[in-house]
């Protein structure tokens, strides 16, 4: 009879603590796995309530009872797996990823096209989202696009292409996307789960005022003091109002997440 495998000894490296990339290394750690996460120098991560991205700049970062610690070097992960919490490393490249030998890796970076996945990061790599190939820059792709098809666990061929357009919610689409006017240093005295009304101002962009288009909550926004480019997305409002949804992993983050789950289990059980 073979030995059942432990959850507790497979390595899952999560490129990107975005909100999505999260949520994945959120309901991956809940199950027991042993996950660690990279980021970049500078993370422009708008949902930063839920991201454990946060903790490139603050050291920590937790997300719904779950800690992401920024440690320095691979030794560390070990003390912090022992502590409960998930290790995450500014390590844009994944360069750590055949030092720390994961067993999966996961591309949560969602540029809308591969910025260097290969399926030799590890035995199994799932790639989120469009602008990949299963079966050729990744063993998976798991479907992000918002419908009928979101969380699905591609074998062959890509995900949808992304349209440019966010989902809609009560019937708001493109209006509740902040979006940089211009390049520029982003300013803004707002918070995060703070309410805003049509056309007023949530900050500034190189002093050019940047108005809400809907009401709402604030659901997501950028860190004040960051440099952006013109057309970035720069914060969300969400149109329900509902302060809470700020601070709780997304229904998308967590479909996508089971959509990796089930990846992982179907190819540790065949």
């Amino acid at each position: 009879m073979e030995k059942p495998i432990r959850l507790s000894h497979i390595i899952v490296g999560i490129r990107s603590g975005g909100d999505l990339g999260s949520g994945v290394a959120w309901r991956l750690h809940r199950c027991g796995f042993r996950v660690f996460v990279t980021e970049t120098f500078e993370p422009l991560a708008v949902r930063r309530k839920v991201a454990f991205s946060e903790a490139v700049y603050d050291g920590t970062a937790r997300v719904e009872g779950v800690e992401a610690v920024r440690v320095e070097d691979r030794g560390a992960a070990v003390s912090i797996w022992e502590r409960g919490a998930i290790p995450l490393f500014v390590d844009p490249e994944f360069s750590l990823g055949p030092r720390l030998a994961p067993r999966v890796m996961v591309d949560a970076i969602l540029a809308k096209k591969n910025l260097g996945t290969t399926k030799d990061h590890a035995p199994l790599v799932i790639a989120l989202g469009p602008g990949f190939e299963a079966g050729k820059d990744a063993h998976f792709v798991v479907e992000t696009n918002r419908g009928h098809h979101l969380g699905r666990v591609l074998a062959s061929g890509s995900a949808e292409p992304d349209t440019g357009v966010p989902g809609t919610v009560l019937g708001v689409a493109a209006e509740r996307v902040i979006r940089a006017p211009a390049t520029g240093t982003w300013r803004t005295s707002m918070e995060i789960g703070d309410g805003i009304r049509r056309r007023e101002v949530v900050g500034e962009v190189a002093g050019v005022p940047v108005p809400a288009a809907i009401d709402g909550v604030i659901r997501g926004l950028i860190r004040s003091g960051i440099q952006v480019s013109q057309g970035l997305k720069i914060g969300d409002i969400d149109p329900r109002g509902i302060r809470e949804h700020c601070f709780s992993i997304s229904e998308k983050a967590l479909a996508v997440a089971g959509g990796v789950l089930e990846a992982i289990l179907s190819t540790l059980s065949a």
